[in-house]
């Protein structure tokens, strides 16, 4: 009787095996896809426009820019923070020195000459190399240091 009763659970227990064995490898292939993936963006994890400036938690990144992926570089010293960042995009200088015209006012700072910024002690540096070319992109790079 016990004998003819394990022969009819086995195939229960087979099925109750092989959703834990689903399961737990579900959970792992979600574990272990980048986020950037689920969410439809490029494999790299490089935001688009929309996002902030890599290293800059309130930096917004002009739309059309991509942070350029290993370029940040954060320091915090007993002066202040110091920051390093570089974006691209076949974008126009004009064009990015009017959207941080218009926007980092908005985020407290002051403008001081094209391209720089000061906010509470800190200046921020926008130097534009390039041009909008067939070629190859413009790029902007960031730097933040203690006045």
């Amino acid at each position: 009787m016990i004998l003819r009763l394990k022969h009819l659970l086995r195939p229960v227990f087979s099925a109750i095996n092989f959703l834990f064995v689903a399961v737990v490898f579900f959970a792992v292939a979600l574990l272990l896809t980048p986020v950037s993936a689920l969410a439809g963006g490029e494999d790299i994890g490089v935001p688009d426009g929309g996002g902030f400036v890599a290293g800059f938690e309130d930096l917004p990144l002009m739309p059309g820019l991509k942070n350029v992926a290993g370029s940040d570089i954060v320091f915090d010293t007993p002066a202040g923070r110091i920051i390093e960042a570089e974006a691209s995009g076949q974008v126009a200088r004009e064009g990015i020195l009017d959207f941080y015209a218009r926007t980092l006012p908005q985020l407290g700072w002051e403008h001081f000459l094209e391209g720089e910024y000061r906010r509470e002690g800190e200046t921020l540096k926008l130097e534009i190399g390039g041009e909008k070319s067939p070629q190859g992109p413009v790029s902007v790079h960031f730097f933040l240091a203690p006045r």
